[in-house]
């Protein structure tokens, strides 16, 4: 996948990004789970929970009369917890201890506890809903939800209001996300155009064939509409993707069901946005290598990195990632001549940007400088941090193979679930901004639907531009020559 870039030397991050300070690490001295109010106070102050067993941290979750645990402790624990327990199970455990311990299966119910217990479960049901709103697409998730509130309603009337209002709202969050799912699929089969006949073309007049420069000249207006095209992906990227992602089958889990990745592994977005990365990079070389003449192809390639240049000023890093790495693409950069016309300087800068040496240590400097920018934002526009998703990913997946992973005495590691909490809510946060530029509907179509080569149909483009340099590129040239065009 075109996904890395060359390494270069280091580069000082531009004015407008400062550094900002990491979160501090949890502490490393284990506590037991408070009893009570404990889980409540826990994560405000430095939480005490570093580790507990599986069944205790459900308990914490649970609310009572006279309990509600902290918001932060409902959103940690209901994204991890699913590496161990699927969400329909969860959220029967969590009724199931309600039952018992207000005593909601007898009769009659003692309506002073229960009015007092109730607003406190309607408050979690309604931030799961609204938090993991995709959990209850499961039919035995909204059946749980509805049994627990029928058992507290005949104590007050207004919580049948109440569960009418939650389950509204649910069903409105659940089609929008349908509706998003739907076009991402449309977007994504209608961007599958690839026509490497397009070679052919090469030696056709320009105008039998559009190319992205007749569609929009200024770097600027194309970095700002490939921003709308990454904020629209962020947002139908739920977070318990991050970890449905990666989800594995429990070691203490005695059961022979399956694990919940191979029953309801829900990650379409989160792959669609995978794709559409690919899509661009592929896109960028194809642009650059379709043109017949080597002035036309060295002034694509100054173009794209001016769009990069841009892309980096709005702190769009997706996409300046994927076009590095389609400039950096082997039939593209073994374009020695036209690369020899270009003004390659910025690029290189931008290239050195996001070295992957120690670890992307300059791009992580950046991204933190963006992440500070957007919390002393005015505006949308400074708001905007799209992180270059590939290396995202790969840090979570290390996140959450620290939390899959259970400690010697059979303990969650509590530590661990609050470090992809607060690595996973960042990224929440950055996706809720509203694309404050305007929208180009041409440029946007462009960007969906222009058809693209394929590996074979790039090196071909690339032959034909400039021819091959040694017999093993002469013998490649030849074979995509019969196989892509019919030519022998």
């Amino acid at each position: 996948m075109p996904q890395t870039v060359c390494s270069g030397t280091m580069f000082t991050t531009p004015s407008g990004f400062s550094p900002h300070l990491a979160c501090a690490e949890p502490g490393e001295e284990e506590e037991a789970p408070q009893e009570g109010p404990g889980p409540g106070a826990c994560l405000a102050d430095g939480p005490p929970i570093t580790s507990a067993s599986l069944d205790t941290l459900i308990q914490n979750l649970v609310p009572t009369a006279d309990y509600y645990p902290e918001k932060a402790y409902v959103f940690t624990f209901l994204l991890s917890a699913r590496l161990f327990i699927p969400p329909p199970e969860l959220l029967a455990r969590v009724c199931e201890l309600c039952i018992k311990q207000q005593q909601l299966d007898q009769s009659p119910l003692d309506t002073a506890k229960v009015r007092k217990f109730g607003p406190k479960i309607l408050q979690l049901l309604t931030e799961w809903t609204e938090t993991f709103p995709s959990d209850f697409r499961d039919e035995k998730m909204v059946g749980y939800l509805k049994d627990i509130i029928h058992r507290i309603a005949p104590c007050d009337e207004a919580y049948w209001k109440t569960l009418n209002q939650v389950l509204q709202k649910l069903s409105q969050r659940l089609a929008l996300m349908s509706q998003g799912e739907e076009s991402i699929v449309k977007v994504s089969l209608n961007a599958s155009s690839i026509s490497d006949k397009l070679v052919a073309f090469k030696t056709k007049p320009p105008p039998i064939q559009k190319d992205m420069l007749s569609i929009c000249s200024d770097p600027y207006t194309l970095a700002q509409q490939l921003t709308h095209v990454e904020l629209e992906h962020l947002s139908h990227i739920g977070p318990e993707e991050f970890v449905q992602a990666f989800v594995q089958k429990d070691p203490l889990d005695g059961t022979q069901q399956p694990c919940f990745s191979d029953q309801k592994k829900k990650t379409s977005n989160l792959e669609a946005y995978v794709r559409w990365f690919n899509r661009l990079c592929y896109l960028v070389a194809t642009e650059i290598c379709m043109p017949a003449k080597k002035k036309q192809r060295a002034q694509v390639i100054e173009f794209f990195i001016d769009v990069a240049r841009e892309c980096f000023n709005i702190g769009n890093f997706n996409s300046l990632m994927a076009i590095i790495s389609g400039m950096n693409m082997s039939p593209v950069s073994r374009l020695k001549k036209t690369w020899g016309k270009a003004k390659t300087a910025k690029f290189f800068i931008l290239e050195h940007q996001m070295d992957p040496t120690g670890n992307f240590y300059n791009y992580r400097t950046a991204l933190r400088g963006a992440a500070h920018r957007s919390q002393t934002a005015n505006s949308n526009r400074e708001r905007i941090v799209i992180p270059f998703f590939s290396l995202l990913i790969k840090d979570i997946y290390f996140l959450n193979e620290g939390c899959a992973n259970r400690l010697p005495n059979g303990h969650v590691n509590f530590e661990k679930f609050m470090e992809l909490a607060r690595q996973v809510g960042e990224f929440m946060t950055w996706k809720q901004v509203e694309c404050p530029f305007e929208e180009d509907r041409a440029i946007l179509h462009y960007l969906h639907t222009a058809p693209i080569f394929s590996e074979d149909g790039l090196y071909l483009a690339s032959y034909e531009s400039e021819s091959p340099e040694n017999q093993v590129e002469k013998d490649r040239w030849k074979a995509l020559r019969s196989n892509v065009l019919g030519k022998t």
